[in-house]
């Protein structure tokens, strides 16, 4: 595999779903488990265009949800990869709730998640490196690099 460097925006990923009944509980609030399902799976998505490789959920950050997502709106969820380690990266999902009778936006909530790649042996590899070029993909960088370093003294992990 290649170790050149990748930019963010060569794996940034937006999915759009509507949310359906089944999707809610009998009031028509979505239900927080299927947005977090949702997150995992857009967030998956950006990671394996950036690594190519097999991945595992290390860690999913906590998640607060800001804005309620009702049955009929459109949930839209942008992931980025914003900071690569050794053998794992960051990412992390915007979820937005749209109704689409009024056009009416909500920022629902931000949640990171944390990959780690693994070779064909089942072992962690290294990834490609992220290049971030403009001033928002560098502040994510070192944003997600000073939650890497916490995500690893909390589970007593050497930096």
């Amino acid at each position: 595999m290649s170790q050149e460097g990748k930019s963010p925006r060569d794996s940034y990923v937006t999915v759009t779903r509507i949310m359906l009944p089944m999707d809610a509980n009998t009031m028509g609030n979505v239900f927080g488990g299927r947005i977090l399902g949702l997150i995992e799976e857009t967030a998956w998505l950006a990671a394996i265009k950036h690594a190519r490789c097999n991945l595992v959920t290390a860690s999913i950050d906590r998640m607060d949800f800001l804005a309620p997502a009702y049955i009929g709106d459109m949930l839209r969820l942008e992931a980025s990869v914003n900071y690569v380690h050794k053998t794992s990266m960051e990412l992390g999902v915007r979820v937005e709730a749209e109704n689409p009778i009024t056009a009416e936006v909500r920022h629902a909530g931000t949640c990171f998640l944390t990959y780690v790649g693994l070779g064909k042996d089942g072992k962690p590899m290294i990834l490609p490196p992220l290049v971030p070029e403009t001033q928002e993909e560098k502040r994510r960088w070192s944003e997600g690099e000073e939650r890497h370093k916490d995500r690893l003294q909390k589970v007593g992990k050497p930096h």
